[in-house]
């Protein structure tokens, strides 16, 4: 009977961290989806560019004014729900495309398809009389807000509101390789821009420098306060920013009530409430080895000397790709490039600790097979809880073909990882995860140098370090758990490549 007293706090405990995982899930879903707003969804055709486009209707049901909003660089028109929202709310009826790449549209991506797509799309609103210039609104983020400008240069409207544009000259510390455009446009009247306080100052100034070298004396320029580049978009000192600006310009309700939605915090809950549930499910999904948990035949090699080599061969892999990107065919904008690092870094690494590398038959297991379903039924979950709350994830078809060989290509990277981190169980877990942060920061650190001593214009790297950083510690808890459970190198190689596939086709554009 002794067992069985054991099996109830075990169970109990299972049954307290579903019950945390899934509330803090239900949360999430409240948070971001409690004031529901009227959205349809049409294809915007012109130019040839085929552009789903959210339409907000006006929150009165009787629009004084549109809005053309523009997303980002890595974004996407469900990041600008709340901003859309916003606008709505002050009975503005508010077109959201995906701009090609980008979300459900196709590619090819390049910043210069991307600003003629969206000029297209505004004439052709105009021309079908859907919106009325002289009582229309561009408005965009980063790379969007760049684009709202140089749209704005050659189809006259009534404002502009660029939040947090994307540089569009050099400066000190903003290199010609880090800008999508060659140069900035004439102003148009009655711009704003916004630019974030916790932004680099060099990216501030750029920003300045839009409205202070304009020769129209109707824009302005304003910081705010305590926010990031992405924090802003959230940020209520910047709507009460562009709320005074859009009440001058087009008459609209300073007063209107904010959106109840609150998008970004509801997908952390969520993000959250997954990692608490997830654990469990690899568990249950991967195979175990009826072995007590012991150290496997894979030891920790020498943090310094793995250190040493790691940095030597990255350095040498982008020497390498400043001449030739092997994978530059998979066509996803930066993707070839940091595809053909990680194979490279990987292969050479692997070299180094070959005697530990397992038999080619060991990677077709059933670890393994258990493994991958157990990855893709992870991708598919989080993909679905991001379309809910705040990013599309799901991957488009497009993106699910480039999908295999993007996973075999960072196999590589992800064996000589685990070869060189040994197994979960023969170091302190604090210790393994502080190793690991190291040895990626090398790989991102020799990466910046290649921007700016090789020029290798790869700046998706520092504009999504922190999106990198949060998928990082979030991959290796998982892939943790797969290595502890099925004892296997091959499983947990393949598992964690799957996921960084996943993880990089969804926030990547396809270029």
């Amino acid at each position: 009977m002794k067992p069985r007293a054991g099996v109830a706090p075990l169970n109990r405990r299972a049954l307290f961290r579903a019950a945390v995982g899934i509330t803090l899930c239900v949360i999430g879903i409240f948070l971001a989806r409690r004031e529901s707003y009227e959205v349809r969804t049409v294809f915007a055709t012109a130019g040839g560019c085929n552009m789903p486009t959210d339409i907000y209707e006006a929150r009165s049901g009787t629009p004084v004014g549109s809005v053309v909003l523009f997303h980002g660089l890595s974004a996407n028109r469900k990041v600008m729900a709340f901003s859309a929202q916003e606008f709505a709310n002050q009975d503005l009826r508010v077109f959201v495309p995906d701009l090609p790449g980008h979300g459900k549209t196709s590619g090819p991506f390049s910043p210069q398809r991307v600003e003629t797509c969206a000029e297209a799309l505004v004439r052709d609103l105009a021309a079908r009389k859907a919106i009325l210039p002289e009582r229309t609104l561009l408005a965009g983020h980063s790379m969007g807000g760049a684009i709202a400008t140089r749209v704005a240069a050659h189809f006259p409207v009534a404002c502009v509101i660029a939040i947090s544009p994307a540089p569009m000259h050099p400066a000190p510390g903003v290199s010609r390789e880090l800008l999508l455009f060659p140069e900035p446009p004439v102003l148009a009247a009655h711009a704003l821009v916004l630019s974030a306080s916790w932004e680099p100052a060099s990216i501030r100034q750029i920003a300045k420098e839009l409205v202070t070298e304009s020769v129209n004396s109707t824009n302005r320029f304003d910081t705010i306060p305590d926010t990031t580049h992405v924090s802003i978009l959230f940020s209520h000192a910047a709507f009460e920013a562009m709320r005074s600006w859009t009440s001058q310009i087009l008459g609209t309700n300073p007063t209107a009530p904010f959106p109840k939605n609150m998008p970004a915090i509801g997908c952390i809950f969520g993000i959250v409430g997954l990692s608490i549930l997830a654990p469990p499910f690899l568990r249950e999904m991967a195979p175990s080895r009826d072995a007590p948990p012991a150290p496997d035949s894979n030891p920790p090699h020498s943090f310094p000397r793995t250190a040493l080599f790691l940095a030597l061969f990255s350095s040498l892999a982008v020497a390498l790709l400043h001449f030739f990107i092997p994978f530059q065919f998979l066509h996803i904008f930066q993707g070839g490039y940091v595809a053909s690092f990680l194979f490279l870094v990987g292969i050479a690494m692997s070299i180094v600790h070959r005697q530990a590398v397992p038999r080619m038959k060991s990677f077709f297991s059933s670890s393994t097979a258990a493994s991958s379903a157990a990855a893709i039924l992870l991708v598919l979950l989080y993909g679905a809880w991001f379309e809910l709350t705040f990013y599309e994830a799901w991957l488009t078809p497009s993106r699910w073909l480039r999908f295999p060989l993007l996973a075999l290509v960072v196999v590589p990277w992800h064996l000589a990882e685990e070869l060189f981190l040994g197994d979960p169980v023969s170091m302190p877990r604090f210790r393994r995860l502080m190793h690991f942060l190291a040895f990626r920061t090398i790989l991102w650190l020799v990466l910046i140098a290649a921007i700016f001593y090789l020029h290798s214009g790869q700046f998706v790297f520092i504009l999504l370090v922190v999106y990198f950083l949060l998928f990082s510690l979030l991959q290796r808890m998982a892939t943790d758990v797969i290595r502890a459970r099925t004892r296997s190198v091959p499983a947990a190689t393949i598992f964690g490549a799957i996921l960084l596939a996943a993880f990089a086709l969804a926030i990547l554009p396809v270029a």
